[in-house]
């Protein structure tokens, strides 16, 4: 479920310019058109979490298993602008409430070696696009609209399906009594109005604003491509790397977590992901394309590790009553890295060119990352 609706986010770089090729839609509109897709998908999570809390997951699964078909059914036979926006936002809530869903299922069932638990589910959402991208590209080229209605059926059937499998544990099936006395029950849990009153989850806010550096390199990495001069099979297959780094790095910062601490190595997989921005700039300018593929990889697997952590720090932070509503708050840092991945660098990339655009995202994380790794240490 989780994978096949996060082919919406990264099976997009290989759908871009088909579909721009379809609407006839200029780059500043397809820069949008992603920036919808990340606002709806980021926005539904409060709502669907606060009604999977209430509730448990079967309503909202409900809920994106319609989107999700609606979305992608919608692009396959009517591409056009401004319909397109209105496909994508309806298709990203269902990414939302399905990742929302997904994401959150895990610490409710694990007390310990969450980041772990929370990064193995999370991986899904990319490496599915990793497995499915060469075939989406191609059948993009081949039959536009079969290929989007496919993917419309396939991603509703696994979401249905999951509607049915997956539920919430009982309290004393969710955990051991060790765990329990060691996780302190749920006394201190707090709601989403308390919590934006505090400073730690300011500051993990604005962490997981500029990861959003990300989604820049993720919606712009085939067209990047092509205009530094590498070769069409290099943009796909780094399109593909780019999902399959997100898919390691979110399990691999997700266990590094539980050894090292969250925070520190969230603070510092977003320095390294700057880093590796930089670097895979430089090498793409250099026209070295193996070495473009697999920096474009390696910035990606050290942006991911936040969405295999930050789950858990928010259940352990802020309490597990109110983990999914909590959490969706805090996903709404999201929408602004996907007001930046999309439109606003669209419009950079026209205004002082493509390279300057990537680094002065490159430049945002490191200095973020370096100031969250001292701002995070206390509590």
């Amino acid at each position: 479920m989780v994978g096949l609706a996060g082919t919406y986010q990264f099976a997009w770089p290989v759908l871009r310019d088909p579909i721009g090729a379809q609407s006839g839609a200029s780059e500043t509109t397809i820069g949008a058109v992603f920036t919808v897709l990340i606002v709806t998908q980021t926005l539904a999570s409060f709502p669907s979490g606060w009604i999977r809390d209430q509730y448990g997951p079967r309503v909202p699964l409900l809920v994106a298993t319609l989107f999700l078909v609606v979305g992608y059914a919608g692009v396959a036979l009517v591409p056009s602008v401004p319909e397109l926006y209105l496909w994508f936002g309806i298709g990203g809530a269902g990414v939302g409430i399905a990742y929302n869903v997904g994401i959150n299922t895990p610490s409710e069932w694990f007390r310990t070696r969450r980041g772990l638990t929370t990064g193995a589910v999370s991986m899904a959402f990319s490496l599915t696009s990793f497995l499915l991208i060469p075939f989406v590209r191609w059948g993009a080229d081949t039959d536009f609209t079969t290929t989007l209605l496919v993917l419309a059926a396939a991603t509703g059937i696994a979401t249905l399906v999951a509607t049915f499998v997956i539920r919430d544990p009982s309290p004393e099936s969710a955990t051991t009594p060790d765990e329990l006395a060691s996780d302190g029950g749920d006394d201190g849990a707090v709601s989403w109005r308390e919590m934006i009153e505090t400073r730690r989850f300011w500051l993990l806010y604005a962490v997981f604003v500029v990861n959003g550096v990300g989604l820049m390199l993720l919606e712009k990495v085939v067209t990047y491509a092509g205009r530094l001069g590498l070769s069409t099979g290099t943009a796909i297959t780094a399109a593909a790397v780019v999902a399959l780094g997100q898919a390691s790095g979110v399990v691999i910062g997700g266990a590094a977590s539980d050894r090292l601490g969250a925070e520190r190595t969230v603070s510092i997989s977003l320095i390294l992901c700057g880093l590796a921005l930089c670097a895979t700039v430089l090498v793409g300018r250099l026209e070295i394309g193996w070495a473009f593929v697999a920096l474009a990889g390696v910035t990606m697997a050290f942006r991911s590790p936040a969405f295999g952590i930050l789950p858990g720090v928010v259940n352990e932070t802020f309490g597990e009553r109110y983990a999914s509503e909590n959490y969706g708050v805090l996903l709404t840092a999201k929408l602004w890295g996907g007001v930046f991945g999309g439109i606003v660098t669209s419009l950079l990339a026209t205004q002082i060119g493509w390279t300057p655009t990537f680094i002065v995202g490159a430049s945002s994380a490191v200095v973020v990352g370096i100031a969250a790794l001292f701002a995070l240490r206390s509590p």
